[in-house]
């Protein structure tokens, strides 16, 4: 009699266990894990000027998505992507170019997607690059100073 009471509440809690440990692992995971973030990056050697117009005229005109807002002063497009996959559920999406302290360094291409795979932001960023290739022909090498090319020239030729 005390074995079947004792079988009955094993039998009884087990699923209730269960549960509750499923529950306690899912809790875990989301309060524990960071907000996803994702990101993709590229560099640009089109100088800050053309990868903006570039930037730009892909998301607009190309691609044909709603800019929310712009600031080529401080190098960031925010946009509304669509994709088949989402049902065409607009997503929130990003292109922001981030300047070097040289002028003739290259610009750094950040593409965000937060609410979609990766592979949507690395499919955006090569269209970009495609796109400034195709526009503007191969990209400049980067020009790299001599040190003395800020020297006065003294009109000795070097031995």
């Amino acid at each position: 009699m005390l074995l079947r009471g004792f079988l009955r509440r094993v039998v009884v809690s087990a699923p209730l266990l269960g549960a509750l440990s499923g529950a306690a692992v899912a809790s875990a995971i989301v309060l524990t894990s960071d907000e996803a973030v994702a990101k993709t990056s590229v560099e640009s050697r089109y100088g800050f000027e053309r990868t903006w117009n570039a930037a730009l005229r892909l998301v607009r005109v190309d691609m044909g998505f709603k800019v929310v807002e712009k600031d080529d002063a401080a190098g960031y497009v925010m946009f509304e992507y669509k994709s088949p996959e989402s049902g065409n559920k607009p997503s929130s999406g990003s292109i922001e170019l981030v300047r070097s302290r040289d002028d003739d360094a290259l610009v750094s291409v950040i593409v965000q997607l937060p609410q979609m795979p990766r592979y949507h932001e690395m499919t955006l960023a090569d269209s970009l690059t495609r796109k400034m290739r195709t526009e503007y022909g191969e990209a400049p090498l980067r020009v790299t100073k001599s040190k003395d090319a800020g020297a006065p020239d003294t009109g000795e030729s070097a031995p």
